[in-house]
């Protein structure tokens, strides 16, 4: 019996390729998204664990100008949580650019695992029909040679 053989291999192969670097993709921006939140996260812990400093150091005898340094730094966290968001949206925007790609690789895959699919039931309906005509003259040849 013959062997399905797809004709078009090699590009369904290539959409399936394809995907897999998509998915590989997306996972890579969103890790970047992860450690960005995770920045974005430790920055304003930090920002109000320094909040708290100053409350306390306004309550007890602190000098101004440490007042002043930790209101500065303070003010270097709120710029910092500043760029931070900036960097998220970024990261955001760029998983979903991923997610919209590794969509579009997904769909042709899935064209092309369609035409394979379709190439095999003709095939199959191909060889059975070739079958059935061989046992058909099988049987013609035998009753014709009974008759005889």
């Amino acid at each position: 019996m013959a062997r399905f053989q797809y004709t078009y291999q090699k590009i369904f192969d290539l959409k399936q390729s394809e995907k897999s670097q998509a998915e590989w993709q997306l996972s890579v921006v969103v890790g970047e998204l992860q450690n960005v939140e995770k920045s974005l996260l430790t920055l304003r812990e930090e920002r109000v664990s320094w909040s708290d400093r100053l409350l306390q150091a306004a309550n007890q005898a602190v000098t101004l100008s440490e007042l002043r340094v930790m209101q500065e730094y303070i003010g270097y966290l709120d710029e910092a949580i500043k760029r931070k968001l900036v960097d998220v949206r970024k990261a955001e925007t760029a998983v979903e650019v991923k997610r919209a790609e590794l969509s579009d690789r997904m769909r042709d895959e899935k064209v092309w695992q369609k035409s394979k699919e379709n190439a095999f039931q003709r095939f199959q309906a191909e060889m059975m029909a070739k079958e059935q005509s061989e046992l058909d003259e099988l049987a013609t040849s035998r009753f014709m040679f009974a008759t005889t």
